[in-house]
C-alpha cells in the first residue's frame, strides 16, 4: 500500500518535466512530420529509399547511438553545439531543451509513419477533382489531403508523445540524468531503483507512467474514430 502514497516534490518534478518535455517535442516534429509523411506517400524523387531509411533509423538503432550522435553534433565542443553557443549563448546538451531534441528525434519516425499511412488512404482522385475546380497544391493539400488525413496526424501526434514520455536512452546519453532539469519519469525510476529505499519512489512512477501511457493511447484511439465520424469516414 505504500505505493499510493502521495508523490514526493521530487517525484512530481519528474512528472512535470516528462509532460512538459513531451508536448514540446510533439509541437516540434508535427509541422515536419506531416510534410516529410505527406512527401513520402505521394511523391517520387532520387533517393526516396535512403531518406524512407534515414527516418525511420531512430526505431532500429540503440537509443544510445542517436543520444550520442546528438552529443558529438550538439555538444559544446560540435560543430553545431559550438556554433550555437557563441553566437546565440544556447546550450543544448545537459537542459531540458536538449532533452526535447532527443525525444523529438526518436518519436519523429512514428508521427511520419502515421502521417504517411493515412495520406496513402486519401483517395488521390479527390486531390485531382480539387485541382480540376481550380484548386492550387497548396490549398489542396490544406483543404483536402490534411483533413481526410486528420485522424492519422492525430494518431501520429499522440503516439509521439507517448514515446517521449517512455524515451530514456538518447536522452540520457546526450543530457544526462540532471535532477529537476532532464530527470524525467524513466531517468527518475532508474535513478531510484540505484539507492537504497528508492524502491516505493520508483513503484508510484512506474503507476504514473503506465497510466499516462494508457491516457495518450486512449486519446490517440478516441481522437482518430471522433475526426472519422465527423469526415464520415468508415470504422476500420
Amino acid at each position: 500500500m505504500w505505493a499510493w502514497l502521495p508523490p514526493t516534490p521530487d517525484e512530481l518534478t519528474a512528472l512535470y518535466l516528462s509532460v512538459k518535455i513531451g508536448l514540446w517535442c510533439t509541437a516540434l516534429i508535427a509541422i515536419p512530420g506531416l510534410v516529410t509523411g505527406w512527401l513520402l506517400a505521394r511523391w517520387q524523387f532520387p533517393g526516396k529509399a535512403l531518406v524512407d531509411g534515414l527516418v525511420h533509423l531512430p526505431l532500429v538503432l540503440p537509443p544510445v547511438v542517436p543520444g550520442y550522435l546528438l552529443l558529438l553534433l550538439l555538444g559544446r565542443q560540435g560543430p553545431i553545439g559550438r556554433w550555437l553557443f557563441e553566437s546565440w549563448g544556447v546550450s543544448l546538451a545537459f537542459s531540458w531543451q536538449g532533452a526535447v531534441v532527443a525525444s523529438a528525434l526518436m518519436a519523429f519516425p512514428l508521427m511520419v509513419r502515421a502521417v504517411r499511412l493515412a495520406v496513402r488512404l486519401v483517395e488521390p482522385r479527390l486531390e485531382e477533382a480539387a485541382r480540376t475546380l481550380g484548386a492550387g497544391p497548396l490549398r489542396v493539400w490544406l483543404t483536402v489531403t490534411v483533413p481526410l488525413s486528420l485522424p492519422g496526424i492525430l494518431t501520429g501526434l499522440l503516439l509521439a508523445f507517448a514515446r517521449s514520455l517512455g524515451e530514456f536512452g538518447a536522452t540520457v546519453t546526450f543530457v544526462g540524468n540532471v535532477a529537476g532539469e532532464t530527470r524525467t519519469l524513466p531517468l527518475a525510476i532508474y535513478t531510484y531503483t540505484q539507492i537504497p529505499g528508492g524502491d516505493r519512489s520508483a513503484l508510484r512512477l512506474v503507476v504514473l507512467s503506465i497510466l499516462l501511457a494508457l491516457a495518450a493511447l486512449w486519446a490517440s484511439e478516441w481522437a482518430a474514430r471522433r475526426t472519422e465520424r465527423l469526415l464520415g469516414t468508415p470504422k476500420a
